[in-house]
């Protein structure tokens, strides 16, 4: 009797994605495209430099063996604040902060999940869609897990409503500075120019988010053998009670906190530049007024902070061994090679077809460079003379750069803060893509045809080159 196949565990698939890129550096000619120092301090590639190195750089075993310690140093940011965000979230659940918010959600929405739902995919994607926010998300899941477990559903569901808002608002953001605002300056389209579209597709999009994750919870309420993570615990607990404490003043100031450390953490990101950092920062100084409020001893709530990091050492080496794609590929220098051979297709293809291919390319690059700004700054030079030539014209360009950047960061594994948020709901990579995937689909086949119908009626005409 032959076994069934069994799906690898998420760290031998990254590491495997690891090795792909490395033999792709053996057999990729390695090229680069000049670049240029923009007003802001970052670099653009230039269009139609593009040259074949002279001497080809083998990146040898070692090399490869080197760059997963060298990833998870690139990615210390993210795995810090994932860690830095579970001992201070295993503060407030010590407190019984955490279990008393969930009852009091619970006592509102434990008869109407569907409403739930729809709100936290409409608030994130506005938020992200807004701001640009994405790893200040991640405190959000150990609430919204715990709720989920309450109300008969599970995990997943509680990562799809955060990833499917989160994802969606910066696929049809209407003015993200890190996406659009970069893409349309690249591109030297007026900034909030075409605005009208994509305030139209806002809605429809989150629609869509909404129809796939509320079809997947109404599954599971009705039969929870068939939850795709079925017997997974959650790193942080989150599991199904039938008490829960009642929402005292302590509990109400130790949220107030959250809202007020949330807020001024939006406000920096828009008006210091902060980031995770300095994020981590303030939600250090929640856990300590948590830990006040709450009347924890300074040992209890070091031990709870300690008991936190622990339980996501997990998913802080998936974080880091995911960086290291994008790291192989870029020491073996074949980054702008892909680049290069994904655009040149581009130009035999109509107008239609060439602005869906612009959005696929997008699409595939985020895999290798899942940094929405840097993607804009290695991509839209070169797409944009491109569509020129080809009868696209450039906000439509940044379109499809958008809908390439935002959709695909549901599914890609070298996307840290996804990594980061399946990793504290205790989620599988391989079960997250079975969920996934098919709303990757949906989203890419209605961004499909939003680019065809924008060529067909010239969205962005008029709109000239600054």
């Amino acid at each position: 009797m032959k076994k069934a196949f069994k799906v690898p565990h998420t760290l031998v698939l990254l590491l495997g994605m690891m090795l792909i890129a490395y033999l792709a550096t053996w057999l990729v000619p390695q090229g680069f495209f000049e670049t240029v120092t923009l007003d802001n301090g970052r670099e653009a590639v230039v269009a139609g430099t593009y040259e074949v190195s002279e001497t080809q750089k083998r990146l040898s075993l070692f090399d490869f063996l080197i760059a997963i310690p060298r990833a998870l140093a690139a990615a210390q940011d993210i795995i810090f604040f994932v860690f830095i965000i579970g001992g201070v979230l295993a503060i407030a659940r010590a407190t019984g902060t955490i279990d008393a918010l969930i009852g009091r959600l619970l006592e509102r929405f434990g008869d109407k999940p569907y409403m739930l739902i729809f709100m936290v995919i409409f608030v994130f994607a506005m938020a992200s869609g807004a701001i640009g926010t994405a790893g200040e998300y991640i405190p959000f899941v150990l609430i919204l897990v715990g709720l989920c477990k309450a109300m008969k559903l599970d995990a997943m569901t509680a990562v799809g409503m955060v990833v499917t808002g989160y994802c969606i608002g910066y696929g049809v953001s209407a003015f993200s500075p890190f996406t659009v605002m970069v893409a349309q300056q690249i591109a030297d389209v007026p900034l909030y120019s075409g605005l009208w579209l994509r305030l139209t597709i806002f809605l429809p999009f989150v629609l869509i988010g909404f129809h796939h994750v509320w079809k997947y919870a109404k599954m599971v309420q009705a039969d929870p053998s068939k939850s795709y993570v079925k017997g997974l615990a959650c790193p942080l607990g989150g599991q199904e009670q039938h008490e829960y404490p009642t929402l005292n003043t302590r509990h109400k100031l130790i949220l107030f906190g959250l809202v007020a450390t949330v807020c001024t953490s939006v406000w920096g990101i828009s008006e210091k530049g902060w980031y995770l950092y300095e994020l981590g920062a303030m939600f250090i100084i929640w856990g300590v007024f948590s830990a006040i409020v709450g009347k924890l001893s300074a040992d209890i709530a070091a031990n709870k902070f300690i008991e936190g990091v622990q339980e996501l050492a997990t998913t802080a080496i998936l974080i880091g061994v995911a960086r290291g794609i994008a790291l192989i590929m870029e020491d073996g220098q074949i980054l702008h090679t892909l680049v290069h051979a994904m655009s040149l297709p581009l130009s035999y293809l109509g107008a239609e077809l060439a602005a869906v291919g612009m959005f696929i390319m997008q699409s595939l690059l985020n895999l290798f460079i899942p940094s929405g700004s840097g993607q804009a700054y290695v991509t839209m030079p070169l797409m944009a003379p491109v569509g020129d030539i080809i009868g696209v014209n450039r906000q439509i360009s940044v379109l499809a750069y958008q809908f390439g950047d935002g959709f695909s960061n549901m599914i890609i594994p070298t996307n840290a803060v996804l990594m980061g948020i399946i990793g504290m709901a205790g989620v599988p990579y391989n079960a997250w893509f079975k969920f996934c995937l098919p709303l990757v689909l949906k989203l890419m086949g209605a961004a499909a045809l939003v680019l065809v119908l924008a060529v067909v009626f010239d969205y962005g005409a008029g709109v000239q080159p600054i």
